[in-house]
């Protein structure tokens, strides 16, 4: 028995690595005298983040409380194998911090599908989120288990992550293949992987502590659980990857990126990601620049570039002014490059040995709640791409399906701040930019009016001023602070209530409590953004409620991916209809008294099916 002595907050602990069946039995018997005296905390290292690549595979399976930790040899095989398959299975209560990632690698690699352990399984990382959501970057905690151990438990619990990156170095690994290389005997590897479930056993009992104090709504708990484990059954099932169109395709953005940077060379800009030598040139073009960077520069980010190349941010023609042919080819090169790394690449990278991708599925992402997808992040896809999303196919005999929610952002609004004209025109069926439109500009109005009412309305939700909306738009500013007043004066209620949001963060320690009791952290220098953390976070939920409706419609295994406001799904041929109206009736429910409502679209083979792709 391999033994190592630590202290945690002044405490000593205990790691043990057992290398003998009495070992073994040793670690048995503790399992059985703990087990019933509270939740046991658990965890495994592994060769990496990706799950479904071929050779993967578990290098231990570690168990403790507050006191004690026992890691087990899983990469020995055998009776350590058995041992730990076996307490896994036994343990009524148990912690994970992140638990999708444990529950998935045991659901694969061990043989444990993750329906047996999502139910006895308490998620640390939610328990904090839950507390506060924001990283580190944005004034929070962050939701690691090193800054929640430091944190919370405590100030000189070790970064495991920085300490084992030096070991790696230390044995010729990099950051990349020391998870895999790293000798299972390593005493550092060991020791940290010991100390990563007391610190989470520790960490959980102050976690409820801080619920109980805060006022957490306890509901949420079992909830955000749900949510998780269905979108860990998603990411399990993946999506079938059109591998010789990717395959094509990455080859053709490859060569793509290297066209449009040349073009850019020709206007003087040897490196497409250089500030300086675009900026330089543009002016050298006689182009204006007038923001700058915090460091003084002249500022060539997205946003500008896409101004200049007469493009809103989704890539749309804006028809205001010449393109700015060098702008027009930096954002081409840039995207091609981006996608090709981003999507293509990471596709045929990560593709198991079935032919299916498996985006990883953050349940709870940003502050808001909002889930997010990694690994390739889909979510950042452009609302009109066709060409990454043709690469993505429903199963064998199946079709796509995507329900969307019918303009949420804006009948989540209407519900929260009661806006009475709002719900009128929801309840008439009218289209609510089509009916602002008209009340702003007359029944008359033009395609760019109606554009520039959306992009208002929109604007009131996402927190964005005139500036941003002008950007995103085309429309002249002064025209965008004329419509900003005149949908104040239309819709006054939406006013009242940022006031009456922001007001109660003021007097709860910047703190906003959505409808269903989430907390928003807000920033006292963006206290305007609490419309968008009110508007957001509720949709969020009325999502995961979907998510959870879904499941219990019996359609989980044809679920694939929640995007946004949507959700897709792979459906057979001959009953996508049934299924396109029974995934309608799961996303349609009231939000006191506007009706939210779903929308199903039935494709092809293809996710790209649903915007334009022939397949």
């Amino acid at each position: 028995m391999k033994t190592f002595r630590h202290e945690v907050a002044g405490e000593p602990v205990t790691v043990r690595v057992p290398e003998t069946t009495e070992d073994l039995r040793e670690f048995w018997e503790w399992l059985y005298r703990v087990r019933h005296a509270g939740p046991i905390a658990v965890d495994t290292e592994t060769t990496g983040l990706n799950i479904f690549s071929p050779g993967y595979r578990i290098r231990t399976v570690q168990f403790g409380d507050a006191r004690d930790a026992w890691v087990i040899l899983w990469e020995r095989g055998g009776y350590f194998e058995s041992y730990a398959r076996d307490a896994l299975r036994r343990i009524p209560e148990m912690l994970i911090h992140n638990a999708p990632f444990d529950w998935l690698v045991l659901d694969r690699h061990a043989g444990i599908p993750l329906e047996e352990l999502a139910p006895n399984t308490t998620d640390t990382r939610l328990l904090a989120a839950l507390i506060d959501p924001r990283q580190p970057q944005e004034g929070g905690i962050g939701v690691g288990l090193k800054p929640l151990s430091a944190y919370w438990v405590d100030p000189s619990a070790p970064d495991t992550q920085a300490g084992l990156t030096a070991v790696f170095r230390s044995h010729g690994l990099t950051k990349e293949t020391g998870w895999a290389g790293i000798p299972l005997e390593d005493p550092t590897y060991l020791l940290y992987a010991g100390l990563d479930v007391i610190l989470t056993a520790r960490l959980e009992p102050v976690l409820r502590r801080e619920h109980a104090r805060l006022e957490v709504r306890p509901a949420l708990v079992p909830y955000e659980h749900e949510i998780a484990r269905i979108c860990a059954v998603m990411q399990r099932t993946g999506l079938v990857l059109d591998t010789e169109y990717t395959t094509a395709l990455d080859a053709q953005l490859g060569e793509d990126a290297q066209h449009f940077a040349a073009a850019a060379r020709r206007y003087g800009v040897d490196n497409v990601n250089s500030t300086a030598q675009l900026s330089a040139a543009l002016v050298g073009m006689g182009e204006l620049l007038t923001e700058r960077t915090d460091s003084g520069q002249l500022r060539v980010d997205k946003s500008v570039l896409h101004a200049l190349a007469d493009l809103s941010l989704q890539g749309e023609p804006l028809g205001t002014r010449t393109p700015n042919p060098l702008a027009a080819a930096v954002l081409k090169s840039k995207r091609a490059g981006k996608w090709r790394s981003a999507y293509t690449s990471t596709f045929l990278e990560t593709v198991d040995q079935l032919g299916r991708v498996h985006p990883f599925i953050n349940s709870l992402q940003a502050r808001t709640g909002r889930m997010s997808i990694t690994r390739p992040a889909l979510q950042t896809l452009p609302s009109s791409d066709q060409m990454i999303r043709r690469a993505l196919l429903a199963d064998e005999g199946h079709v796509v399906i995507s329900c969307d929610f019918k303009a949420v952002e804006l009948r989540v609004l209407a519900a929260l701040a009661d806006v009475r004209r709002m719900k009128e025109a929801i309840r008439d069926g009218r289209d609510l930019h089509d009916f602002t439109a008209s009340i702003l500009f007359g029944e008359g109005f033009t395609p760019k009016q109606r554009k520039l009412s959306k992009s208002t309305g929109l604007g009131k939700v996402y927190g964005g001023g005139a500036a941003t909306i002008a950007r995103q738009s085309g429309v002249p500013v002064e025209d965008v602070q004329r419509a900003i007043r005149a949908y104040d004066r239309l819709y006054p209620e939406i006013k009242r209530a940022a006031r009456r949001w922001q007001r109660e963060a003021f007097e709860t320690g910047m703190v906003s409590i959505s409808v269903t009791g989430r907390r928003l952290p807000l920033d006292r220098d963006r206290t305007y953004a609490v419309t968008n953390y009110m508007c957001q976070s509720a949709a969020r939920d009325v999502l995961g409620q979907s998510l959870i409706n879904i499941e219990e419609a019996g359609l989980l295994d044809m679920l694939r991916l929640p995007i946004h406001d949507e959700c897709l799904l792979s459906a057979p041929a001959g009953e996508a209809q049934e299924v396109a109206r029974e995934i309608e009736r799961c996303m349609t429910w009231p939000l006191f008294g506007v009706p939210i409502e779903g929308e199903a679209e039935i494709g092809g083979r293809s996710w790209g099916s649903l915007y334009g792709s022939d397949y």
